[in-house]
């Protein structure tokens, strides 16, 4: 623990950093937005890259995999040929969406100001 009781963000066993280590992609908050807006509905993984633009199937794929393994979604697959599958977030995930929606409040009051710090800077 640092001296103010938070982690220390240096440390690879800080919570804090483990947990950005896990969502810190844009694919990953896209994908938690995407399952927030669809509660309480599943949706399936075409949806969910139709609605992410950009995203690779393989890259949406990895993204599923580790939300699924971290206890944030939940996978459930329909006995079908092919097999349908899809995708909700658990009440862990459902708690993430208010921090992340922070962020993107942020983003909204503080992008213009860090682009045009970004323009001035000639370096």
């Amino acid at each position: 623990m640092t001296p103010s009781g938070r982690g220390d963000l240096f440390d690879p066993k800080c919570p804090t950093r483990r947990l950005l280590d896990r969502i810190g992609t844009k694919w990953t908050s896209m994908a938690v937005k995407v399952l927030a807006e669809a509660e309480p509905d599943e949706v399936r993984f075409a949806e969910l890259q139709r609605r992410m633009p950009g995203v690779s199937q393989k890259m949406l794929s990895v993204t599923l995999q580790s939300l699924t393994r971290d206890g944030l979604v939940a996978r459930r697959v329909e006995a079908t040929v092919p097999p349908k599958v899809h995708y909700r977030l658990t009440d862990l995930g459902r708690s993430l969406e208010v921090p992340l929606a922070a962020l993107r409040d942020w983003a909204e009051e503080n992008m213009m100001a860090i682009d045009r710090a970004r323009d001035l800077d000639p370096g």
